[in-house]
């Protein structure tokens, strides 16, 4: 019963997380808001109703922590370069190009983490690692030329936030893992939250209000982003970690990918041609390669 349920929480965050996309996309195209000024709200607003739900379960135990030295290190690491990392970079990649694309870059990450793996073990690549890398390779070059190599289908900059995004995605993941030993994830993920979305506001403060129009739609689609896309998102992912392995909640992750696809094209007719929907294969496929290999070296111990 744990198990089906960590599945359902790691399926059920990423298609929140792949939808969210989406909809951020419409808010920069449609109300101009930037990407920091959005990240920096979601990040302090979802962060403050974490800490709401923790403060009814552990009491005082919410601000102690921070007397710790040990969790103010913690905390600054993962809250700046783990959640802030995560949510700006991805953020970034879609405000530059598209959600679609942002998204399937981001799902690059479990080859850096195959890749983190083979170097702190000493060990060699495998020829299934091997493949896992030409997929991936192969599969970005389609996503982003869309078979035509004379021109990118996203600016540079998209290509460049994308990666960093997958690059932050990685540290994420392998640094939550053994914090959700030590603390809840409801308290994990409210001051990674607030620490990430505080150092966000010395960059764009989000009292720094920006013109846009502000329709129903519009902030209803900014209460969506929030509400769905991060407070429920994060905490259905990261407390699957609690019933999965990590590997198996970047397999379930894939629904992510799909949904920002499925999503753009249909709802904001980005373009996606039959070179791209094999690119996008292809780097599911690694992912899945990847995912399964980490289940089978887990198995063998």
């Amino acid at each position: 019963m744990l198990r089906t349920k960590g599945i359902i929480m790691a399926s059920g965050g990423a298609l929140l997380w792949g939808i969210s996309g989406t909809v951020a996309q419409h808010l920069f195209q449609q109300a101009m808001l930037p990407a920091a000024w959005l990240v920096t709200l979601r990040l302090l607003v979802s962060g403050a109703l974490f800490l709401m739900f923790t403060l009814r379960k552990e009491g005082s135990q919410v601000w102690k922590l921070w007397l710790d030295r040990r969790f103010v290190l913690q905390m600054l690491l993962f809250g700046l370069l783990g959640m802030l990392g995560v949510q700006y970079t991805y953020f970034a990649s879609i405000e530059s190009g598209n959600a679609a694309i942002a998204t399937l870059l981001q799902y690059l990450a479990p080859l850096f983490i195959l890749l983190y793996t083979v170097i702190r073990r000493k060990t060699k690549l495998a020829p299934l690692d091997i493949t896992g890398a030409l997929l991936a390779l192969g599969g970005t070059y389609l996503l982003l030329t869309g078979g035509d190599s004379s021109e990118l289908t996203v600016p540079l900059r998209g290509l460049v936030w994308g990666i960093l995004s997958a690059v932050s995605l990685t540290f994420y993941t392998l640094y939550s893992g053994p914090l959700l030993k030590l603390y809840s994830t409801s308290l994990l993920m409210g001051w990674g939250m607030i620490v990430g979305g505080a150092g966000m506001s010395l960059i764009h403060p989000v009292w720094s209000v920006p013109s846009a129009d502000w329709s129903l739609s519009i902030i209803l689609a900014i209460l969506f982003v929030i509400l769905l896309g991060t407070l429920a998102a994060f905490y259905l992912y990261i407390g699957s970690l609690r019933h999965i392995a990590p590997h198996e909640a970047s397999l379930l992750s894939c629904t992510e990918p799909v949904s920002a696809i499925v999503s753009s094209v249909i709802w904001l007719s980005v373009p996606f041609n039959l070179y791209q929907a094999l690119g996008a294969g292809m780097v599911v496929l690694m992912t899945v390669m990847v995912s399964l290999k980490s289940r089978t070296k887990e198995t063998a111990k």
